[in-house]
């Protein structure tokens, strides 16, 4: 009897399981993302003369998407339950990272795309420094060095070693420091995430303001193309990347001070994944963003997938002209 009541008590939490809904978007997410993704890097090859701010910002921002599209079959085949126990580990401990890589890059670069915009649209010359490549080039590195910094250390830091079983959450197999410095990143992350939001919503708020008092008929068209652009930006951003951050401090301190209700565990395992995917959707949106805010992509795109559909309409017209009696 006690013996039966012992084994009741030390039951195992298990949040981690039927993951398998997940993996079906994430598989979706990654064949929509990587072929944008080879698209967008063909546009930019083809436009190499284009050397301005912006499309150096955006190239940064199509790093950290390839970053994503390497991490994203381990994590389908970790989710899925078809994966070997060495993966899993490999997974925890290094690809699982590279998501991370990709979001607080994603999030910062964005906001400099939009304080970027702002100064082009505003013709403010206080930040026209920003908008000069060195200095952007500057930026960027910087950015990745931050990044990495907040990163690498999850990915070197020893591990523990565990028994081996069906299902494996990452935070089992670190070690005090690894947690420690998994809650000490993300508040670091935290505030990066606030910083570049003020940025953000302050750079598209001025310029919304600023463009809506100059709207005059000989330029409404062009107001109306940058306040969709602005929308777009704006949208993008609070879809993927604001659902996850108010999640992720209460998941990530109940990893370092376990949650005794199992129950609340698993709702807030689910509320992690289900605004992880969210975030993860960046990979699909980013190709749009690169087509609104590039004209040298937008104009690479137009000129060669518009041709061949003009040069398909030319043949079907000759054709046409050719059967028909004369």
């Amino acid at each position: 009897m006690t013996s039966d009541s012992s084994n009741t008590s030390v039951a195992p939490c298990v949040i981690n399981n039927q993951m398998e809904a997940f993996t079906y978007f994430y598989y979706l997410i990654f064949l929509i993302g990587i072929i944008g993704s080879f698209v967008a890097l063909w546009a930019f090859i083809s436009q190499r003369k284009s050397r301005k701010s912006l499309n150096i910002f955006l190239l940064n921002l199509l790093t950290a998407d390839f970053l994503l599209t390497l991490a994203l079959p381990f994590k389908i085949a970790v989710d899925l339950g078809i994966a070997p126990w060495s993966l899993k580990i490999f997974h925890c401990q290094f690809t699982a990272c590279l998501i991370y890589i990709n979001m607080y890059s994603s999030i910062i670069f964005l906001g400099f795309v939009s304080m970027d915009r702002y100064i082009q649209l505003s013709g403010s010359l206080r930040f026209q420094r920003i908008q000069e490549p060195g200095f952007a080039k500057m930026i960027s590195v910087a950015i990745w060095c931050v990044v990495l910094f907040l990163m690498v250390p999850n990915m070197v830091i020893p591990t523990k070693t565990i028994d081996q079983k069906p299902l494996l959450g990452c935070a089992e197999i670190k070690t005090t420091l690894g947690l420690h410095w998994h809650v000490l990143t993300n508040f670091i992350c935290m505030a990066i995430f606030m910083n570049a939001s003020v940025m953000i919503l302050t750079s598209n708020f001025l310029l919304v303001k600023k463009l809506y008092a100059n709207k005059g008929p000989e330029v409404q068209r062009d107001v109306r193309q940058s306040l969709r652009h602005i929308f777009i930006l704006t949208a993008m951003y609070i879809i993927c990347f604001v659902p996850y951050h108010i999640v992720r401090t209460p998941y990530t301190l109940s990893q370092y001070k376990p949650v005794k209700n199992c129950a609340l565990q698993r709702s807030l395992f689910l509320a992690k994944e289900s605004t992880l995917l969210l975030a993860v959707l960046n990979l699909c949106f980013d190709p749009i963003l690169y087509f609104y805010l590039c004209k040298s992509f937008r104009s690479k795109i137009t000129e060669t997938f518009g041709s061949s559909k003009a040069t398909r309409s030319q043949k079907k017209i000759a054709v046409e002209e050719g059967s028909s009696p004369t």
